[in-house]
């Protein structure tokens, strides 16, 4: 075998793991700044007092939560929610199809559904050895 083939050969088996490591993250990254997104898109459109995005932004059993509790459809019972306002998106941590966006003042929970990330809870306060105590969430 030439010097040649035996140079590319070891190129590749130094570099393989490398670009596998990188092709990973690159997937949780790409994760991350679609939850990010969705995070403050949320925001958003709690500041527009958009309430059919607001609730096309809540995962499903979350919205199916808000309208059992006022007994209305989701748009007549999401002002009646008090969600406080976030602000900027500071951090996200992504944990395979769940990430938590921490925001300036909120915490929010989010799923990832065939459709995009969904607000799972918002209005989120953490809690000295307890669970985030949440103003929305699902069942």
């Amino acid at each position: 075998m030439s010097e040649r083939p035996r140079h590319i050969t070891r190129l590749l088996l130094t570099l393989g793991p490398l670009v596998l490591a990188l092709t990973g993250c690159g997937g949780a990254g790409e994760r991350g700044a679609e939850a990010s997104a969705a995070a403050a898109a949320f925001e958003q459109v709690l500041a527009d007092r958009d309430r059919t995005a607001l609730c096309a932004a809540l995962a499903p059993e979350t919205r199916g939560e808000v309208e059992n509790s006022e007994k209305k459809p989701c748009v007549d019972a999401i002002g009646a929610q008090d969600i406080p306002a976030g602000g900027a998106v500071r951090s996200v941590d992504v944990y395979g199809r769940q990430a938590r966006a921490v925001l300036a003042s909120d915490t929010l929970f989010l799923s990832q559904f065939p459709d995009g990330w969904k607000v799972v809870a918002a209005g989120c306060q953490p809690r000295p050895d307890r669970p985030y105590q949440c103003t929305v969430k699902g069942g």
